[in-house]
């Protein structure tokens, strides 16, 4: 079976964003649209001929067609063998644990995540490295550079494989292996957590929880773990099975979003314990009896009680955050008497201080958490590490949240997303506010006095690599902050970020509404950046 040589020609706009390349479907399925990416991963990373590549996505439309393309060329460009999730199922965090499991040469991840699914909706592509994280932005830029070179790329004629079948076949000299996409990742779960304590949780009766899996990939894992391994009464999980549409939601485990698990929480009937998994499975939303655990405070929390988990019990290496997350995790790492590193937006940022050993714990405020178990945010895992909490410390949500902030103050925080916006108008706003930065250190912003105004740079401390632009971050006097950034997940448009984070010491101004809490800051970041007047949106779209 010879290799094909199809004539092609450059697209624009193929560089990706913070977690690989986003459009709409119908882009993808222009003639060579996904073709190109794939050739240009082929052609820059050299290991992959003759190597072994792992292939899966979050099963949302177009997942199945993007596969057997990537398959044919995978073959036509040497692979040796690539390990294919059952059904073209793979959650982000399982396929980062096969990486590392089988040791291969890296993979390709299908998925845009949160957004939605369906023929109108969103697709994407990433090419995650042999540590098992994202690729960092050496490899990325090398990719997009490469896209704008090809006049062709290589594939085989062979009709389509059967992904649902467990096994191995062969595609020209090249081995498919369709494996269990649940089986690894549910063992990996198994050595950290102590799922013995989290049965016995669950078989006293006295303890309700819900797991919503928001119809995308989670389910299948929720189901073998929470129902089947530790014994959750079957329907624990919601939502479980994955749908090309995820039952035309959102899947973006977050207030807006998961609303009627929020209703399930309310009241004195309502649930111990909730938890929601987006469309790739890396990301969480914790909640507990009229109680909703923010990111930023979860991977504080999760840090200060890692002692009492099984896979942490010997201590944590340090903590890192992205730079848009509040500073609760820097208070718990002070007390600890380990490092709190400061990063950009996006994991592939984390994996070199993991690799190197110099942080156990990471997280971001968009509802991503994880550890050094993989290279990607992992949202079932953040969801055992709760469990497992809830029956070592035998405490409701609401006190374990209140015993912190008690303990390390409250990290009053939010974020308020401005959509599909007019991109120019979005880049007019941050140069406005860009220009501004020098001048604020010792101005008064409200009542709020500044003490520091830049535009956010990262240079690695493992390898010196230096990223600019990361944010426009504005330090208050008192620990409080505004952070104005666009988002690179979106398909269409510009996403303005705004986040909001005022500290409170005083334990008895700890039950404060949050937005009422931070009125006056919202109203002073608003103003700042002439939001209303620049873009026309008096409210944001999203409030989280």
């Amino acid at each position: 079976m010879d290799a094909k040589i199809i004539a092609t020609r450059p697209f624009d706009g193929q560089r990706p964003g913070t977690s690989g390349l986003r459009k709409k479907v119908k882009v993808f399925r222009q003639p060579g649209y996904l073709e190109n990416f794939v050739q240009a991963i082929f052609d820059t990373r050299a290991d992959l001929k003759g190597g072994v590549l792992v292939l899966g996505g979050d099963g949302r439309y177009y997942n199945r067609h993007a596969i057997q393309i990537i398959l044919r060329m995978a073959a036509a460009n040497g692979m040796s063998k690539v390990l294919v999730g059952q059904g073209g199922i793979l959650s982000t965090p399982a396929a980062s644990c096969v990486i590392r499991k089988y040791r291969t040469q890296g993979g390709i991840i299908l998925s845009a995540s949160h957004n939605p699914g369906g023929p109108d909706a969103d697709f994407g592509i990433k090419f995650n490295t042999p540590n098992g994280g994202p690729a960092p932005e050496t490899v990325t830029e090398a990719i997009y550079a490469r896209t704008g070179e090809l006049d062709s790329y290589r594939t085989l004629e062979a009709a389509d494989l059967d992904l649902d079948r467990l096994g191995e076949v062969k595609l020209g000299d090249m081995t498919v292996a369709i494996i269990d996409p649940v089986a690894d990742y549910a063992d990996l779960m198994e050595s950290l957590f102590d799922f013995t304590a989290m049965r016995r949780l669950f078989d006293s009766g006295a303890f309700k929880m819900r797991f919503d899996a928001m119809h995308a990939v989670t389910g299948p894992y929720a189901i073998e773990i929470l129902e089947n391994r530790i014994g959750a009464m079957p329907g624990t999980v919601m939502n479980g099975k994955p749908l090309e549409d995820f039952g035309k939601g959102h899947p973006d485990p977050n207030l807006a979003h998961a609303k009627e698990l929020v209703a399930m929480t309310k009241g004195a009937d309502g649930l111990d314990f909730a938890a929601a998994s987006d469309g790739d499975g890396d990301r969480n939303m914790i909640l507990g009896k009229d109680c909703f655990v923010t990111p930023s405070d979860s991977l504080a929390i999760l840090a200060a009680n890692a002692h009492l988990i099984p896979g942490y019990q010997d201590g944590i290496a340090g903590i890192a955050r992205s730079m848009p997350t509040s500073q609760a995790a820097d208070r718990v790492a002070e007390a600890l008497g380990i490092t709190c590193f400061e990063t950009p937006t996006g994991w592939k940022f984390f994996g070199n201080l993991l690799d190197a050993g110099r942080i156990t714990l990471c997280g971001e405020e968009s509802f991503g958490t994880g550890s050094d178990h993989v290279r990607e945010k992992d949202g079932l895992w953040a969801v055992l590490f709760w469990l497992n909490l809830l029956a070592a410390r035998k405490q409701p949500v609401a006190r374990i949240v209140r015993e912190h902030w008690h303990g390390f103050g409250r990290n009053y925080y939010t974020r308020h997303d401005y959509e599909a916006m007019d991109a120019q108008a979005a880049g007019d706003l941050m140069d406005h506010v860009r220009r501004l930065l020098p001048d604020l250190p010792g101005t008064k912003l409200g009542d709020y006095r500044v003490e520091y105004a830049d535009d956010f740079a990262y240079t690695d401390p493992i390898d010196g690599s230096r990223s600019g632009g990361q944010g426009l971050r504005i330090g208050l006097e008192g620990g409080s902050r505004i952070i104005y950034r666009l988002s690179g997940t979106g398909t269409q448009g510009a996403t303005l970020r705004v986040y909001l984070e005022f500290f409170e010491p005083d334990a008895a101004r700890h039950n404060w509404e949050t937005q009422a809490a931070m009125r006056p800051l919202i109203l002073v970041a608003r103003e700042l950046a002439q939001i209303e007047a620049r873009t026309g949106r008096t409210e944001p779209d999203v409030i989280t």
